[in-house]
Order: C-alpha cells, then sequence, then structure tokens
C-alpha cells in the first residue's frame, strides 16, 4: 500500500529501478499547482524530457526551470504555436506539448475559492478538461492520464467519455490522482499519535470530494474515541476547505496537491521502468463497488493500472460512511458522463 515513506524523495531518488526514458507533459503548468508540481517534475531522475503546457506564461515556466541542472529537457508551450515556445523558436502548441508523451498530469483549471464546493467548478473545469483529453485522443492515445483537475469525481468520467468516442480508451490509463488524500490522513493521524507521519499508512478509497472521501482508520490498529475518530474523519475529508478558508481567498492547496501529484506521476514511472512493487491509491474505472469508478489502491505495472485491488475489512462507523457516500460519488460520475454525452 501506499505510504509517504515509501514515497520519500530521497527514496526516490536512490531507487534500486533503473530510470528509463520517459516524457511527461503538465497541461496546466502555469498555474499554482502547476508550477511547484513541474519544478518537483525537472527533479525527477525518471524523467527526460519535461514539456510545459498553459495558455499563458509557459514559455518563462519553462526558461526559469530549465536552468535546474537536471537532465531533463525542458519546453514551453502556449495554444498558438505562433505566441511563442520555450527553447526560442521551438515549436509550439498542444501537439508538440504531447507528442510522444508517455504521462501526462493534467491541474489545469480555476482552483477553489472560500465558500466554493469543488462541484462549483464544474462547468469552467469540465470544458477544459474536456479540450485537453480530445487532444491527448489525438497526440498521445497510449500516455498515462494523471487527472488532477476538480471535480476528480466528474472529470475523470468525462476524460473516459471523450477517449470512448474517440476509440482510443483504455481503463489501464486514465485515472484520478487521490494521492493527497492519503497524505493528508497519514500526516492527521500521525500528528495525533504522536508518531512520523512516515511510519503511517491510511488506506483511503471512495472518491476526491467531500464525504466521498473515506479513510479506513480502522485498519491501522490506532486508538481513539469515537470523537476523536469522527474529528479525524472528517478532517481527512475536508482538508482542501482547511487550506482554502487559511490562504483567504488566495488560492487552494496547490503545495501539497503538487506534490501529491508528482508522488503519484513517479510512481507510475517506477512502475514503467520495471519496478514490480508499485502500489497507490487512485480513481479509475473499477468493479469492486456497485460506482463506476471508484478509488482504492492499485497495482501499477509498464502499462499503467495493472490490478484494482479490494480495501478491506471496514469498522461499522466507516460502512455508515460508505453507505452515505456512494449516492453522491454515483451522481458526480453521471453529471461527468451527462456533460460528455
Amino acid at each position: 500500500m501506499f505510504s509517504s515513506r515509501a514515497a520519500s524523495i530521497a527514496s526516490r531518488m536512490y531507487s534500486t529501478t533503473a530510470p528509463s526514458a520517459a516524457k511527461v507533459a503538465v497541461l496546466g503548468a502555469a498555474g499554482g499547482i502547476g508550477q511547484p508540481l513541474s519544478l518537483l517534475c525537472k527533479l525527477s531522475p525518471h524523467i527526460t524530457e519535461l514539456a510545459c503546457y498553459d495558455v499563458v506564461g509557459t514559455p518563462g515556466v519553462a526558461a526559469d526551470l530549465s536552468h535546474c541542472p537536471t537532465k531533463s529537457k525542458t519546453t514551453g508551450s502556449l495554444p498558438d504555436p505562433e505566441a511563442g515556445a520555450w527553447p526560442v523558436g521551438g515549436e509550439g502548441g498542444l501537439k508538440a506539448a504531447l507528442s510522444g508523451a508517455d504521462v501526462v498530469v493534467i491541474p489545469a483549471g480555476v482552483p477553489r475559492k472560500p465558500g466554493m464546493t469543488r462541484d462549483d467548478l464544474f462547468n469552467t473545469n469540465a470544458s477544459i478538461v474536456q479540450t485537453l483529453v480530445e487532444g491527448c485522443a489525438e497526440h498521445c492515445p497510449d500516455a498515462v492520464l494523471a487527472i488532477i483537475s476538480n471535480p476528480v469525481n466528474s472529470t475523470v468520467p468525462i476524460a473516459a467519455e471523450v477517449l470512448k468516442a474517440k476509440g482510443v480508451y483504455n481503463p489501464k490509463k486514465v485515472c484520478g490522482v487521490t494521492t493527497l488524500d492519503v497524505c493528508r490522513a497519514n500526516t492527521f493521524l500521525g500528528e495525533h499519535m504522536g508518531k512520523d507521519p512516515a511510519d503511517v499508512d491510511v488506506t483511503v478509497i471512495g472518491g476526491h470530494a467531500g464525504i466521498t472521501i473515506l479513510p479506513l482508520l480502522s485498519q491501522t490498529g490506532a486508538t481513539m474515541t469515537d470523537e476523536e475518530r469522527e474529528a479525524l474523519t472528517k478532517r481527512i475529508q475536508f482538508g482542501g476547505d482547511e487550506v482554502v478558508q487559511a490562504k483567504a481567498g488566495a488560492g487552494s492547496a496547490t503545495l501539497s496537491m503538487a506534490y501529491a501529484g508528482y508522488l503519484f506521476t513517479e510512481n507510475v514511472l517506477k512502475a514503467k521502468a520495471g519496478a514490480t512493487d508499485v502500489v497507490m491509491p487512485a480513481y479509475v474505472e473499477s468493479n469492486i463497488t456497485e460506482a463506476e469508478f471508484f478509488a482504492s489502491p492499485c497495482k501499477f505495472g509498464k502499462d499503467g493500472v495493472e490490478e484494482v485491488l479490494g480495501f478491506g475489512e471496514m469498522s461499522d462507523y466507516e460502512k455508515g460512511w460508505f453507505d452515505k457516500m456512494m449516492p453522491d460519488l454515483k451522481a458526480q460520475i453521471q453529471k461527468g458522463k451527462d456533460f460528455v454525452a
């Protein structure tokens, strides 16, 4: 199961898995998540080409990143191929960013502001994801898509429907990134237990919004009162709100999401390079519940999701949350599918 220790920067930088050549495209690379995510990707020994794409600013972001002394080549593209690119005189446009990509990470879209839910973002971000995934279908149909753009519970089904319409859908390669939910769960439970979060490993299932996020705290062996369990569960479910409120209108969870997106990308690339022990959560097409898409531990291999794994036993308390969650999750999935229909 995914753990923060297994995914620590030190263990990645000195991994026994031999890095292979890989191109990663970040769509939304000039944004609050995209810039720190791109920086972390620039440091990865598994990435040999980093393609930054956004509607504004990407030539500058790529130029800045290119000064970091790592082996990966960095490019920056704008939607209009004639509007400029990095390197200067290089090819621009979405095609240039996506062609040959092994992994496409999509944090593009508008961030949440105080009082907004992920669902409030739907109309704007749904259109953005649809357009970008149409580009992926045309220019890199075999890439693994790592979708961060909210609401993930709906944008992943949108991506699947777009790819189906183009005849290139592969459920092994369309993933919603729910890694941040695990990072938060490990961090908050570690604080509660007085332990290093790197020594904590919480399975988190469901979706990536509010009550659809279900941490299975009962499986950790941690001792807590009913009140503490309730408080921890709700803090994990609504951790994004904590950041939005603390930033007081100036943004949402960007740095922690960039870190989580990087961990996810790095592990996908490790599996692509031949690692056989990569298990981490992802929101994917699934038949382990009645929801068409569901987040649970997944085993990754050279071609993406190799196996969707079960999530073990739940306590009665968790079963109660599971029953509350499923109608919301299924409705959000249907909303995404209906958007493309």
